[in-house]
């Protein structure tokens, strides 16, 4: 099993979720007219400039990976490039965006992605990538905003259901037991609570709750995004689901444990099971390497499998002398081996149905990770977002004894308000 050697609890294809509240809409941009904007029906500017690349970085291997890629591009292209990995990405391109001298290219996060593309700030190049029907659909569909297909998906996370090996042996269980629904993740975890350990950990937020709410056929909006459907009965029958396992005893939020996310409270061995995306790998390998487990594609609810996926794309600026080549070295970094290096490098799924065979062959014990991906359901990524689910997730630490459907009634007025400004 490959193994990342840096913790990501809220880099990389976290971002669109640990970025919340900072979504870019508002004063600081370039100002437009809104999607179109952004349109590449335009010709695509050119120049010999050279192009400056700015990434919100995981961590030392993904700069050095990115560098990498980047330096072979401009050597074969005749384009000069540099990276720089920010020490506040969206505060950086804000400043860049106000200035009028945004970086060429950059990475930009589903809750970042109306923000920029209402105030004219991004190019709307999508439809213009030569491998456009090669992204999965559900991440095309991440960076789409009112029809428009901004900006090619970068890499991908989806949650899974991590499992303690040793602990599943001491209850009894094999893989046969692995539970693919509800009522059997119910029984598993009631089994699997002992005086010394929970069932399932997972973090108090909408970016692991939600998955349970997306396999009862909830999610915060309607199929395009322009209708707000957080107070459904399947978005209460999901919190309700998750509620009853803490009422139980057989599942506790990790701040219920002292820990700060799910994978923490896994590794110290305070749970048996966690609800976490395929950036743990690197966590457990970092801080908690003695520990044996598994990963599952997450139980279907009553609507079917279902889960969460977190992800970021490549940016180009609007403003930018030089798009012709930001997006050749875009569709080279998004490209099937290029994705496959940086898979190597430092541990992301790539975003491309071409290397999907490929990778989970170089990964096959997180292979159901990448099996997600035709069930994955994306954070919001409507501009104003970010706020309606740090309001959510504010909320989520006392569901245990909360009233569900007013939580959801609440979040509801304020994703409404949201989609109608």
């Amino acid at each position: 099993m490959q193994r990342r050697t840096h913790r990501l609890l809220a880099a990389g294809a976290l971002t669109a979720v640990a970025a919340l509240g900072l979504t870019a809409c508002g004063s600081g941009f370039s100002s437009g007219d809104g999607a179109g904007s952004g349109s590449s029906a335009a010709a695509l500017t050119s120049s010999d400039d050279p192009l400056s690349i700015l990434i919100g970085s995981s961590g030392s291997h993904e700069t050095k990976a990115v560098s990498s890629a980047v330096a072979d591009w401009s050597k074969s292209s005749g384009t000069k490039a540099t990276v720089t990995a920010a020490s506040d990405l969206t505060q950086q391109l804000s400043q860049g965006f106000a200035s009028g001298k945004p970086a060429d290219v950059f990475y930009v996060s589903t809750d970042q992605l109306a923000g920029y593309a209402k105030n004219g700030s991004l190019l709307a190049y999508g439809d213009q990538l030569k491998n456009k029907s090669d992204f999965f659909p559900t991440l095309v569909k991440s960076f789409t905003v009112d029809g428009t297909f901004y900006c090619a998906p970068k890499d991908f996370s989806t949650l899974g259901l991590i499992i303690n090996e040793k602990m599943w042996k001491e209850a009894g269980f094999t893989d046969s037991d692995v539970p693919t629904t509800w009522d059997q993740l119910k029984t598993v975890a009631a089994k699997l609570t002992t005086s010394d350990h929970v069932g399932l950990a997972l973090s108090p937020q909408y970016a692991r709750v939600g998955a349970f709410m997306a396999e009862a056929g909830g999610s915060f909006t309607n199929a395009d995004g322009t209708k707000a459907t957080v107070d459904s009965n399947a978005n209460l029958q999901g919190l309700e689901y998750v509620q009853g396992l803490l009422k139980s005893g057989d599942a506790k939020f990790s701040s219920d444990l002292g820990t700060g996310w799910g994978g923490e409270s896994f590794g110290k061995g305070q749970a048996a099971m966690t609800v976490e995306g395929n950036w743990i790998t690197g966590a457990l390998s970092a801080d908690y390497p003695d520990i044996s487990y598994k990963v599952a594609e997450m139980p279907a609810g009553p609507s079917g499998q279902g889960t969460l996926q977190f992800t970021n794309c490549w940016g180009i600026a609007k403003d930018s002398p030089n798009q012709k080549a930001a997006l050749d070295l875009v569709e080279k970094l998004t490209s099937t081996d290029q994705q496959l290096t940086f898979a190597k490098d430092f541990g992301v799924m790539p975003s491309v149905k071409s290397a999907a065979d490929t990778w989970k062959t170089d990964n096959p014990d997180l292979a159901p990770f990448l099996d997600s991906a035709s069930f994955a359901e994306g954070v919001p990524n409507q501009a104003g977002s970010a706020d309606v689910v740090a309001a959510f997730d504010s909320k989520m630490s006392g569901l245990k004894t909360a009233d569900a459907k007013a939580l959801l009634a609440t979040t509801q007025k304020q994703f409404a308000a949201v989609l109608s400004q």
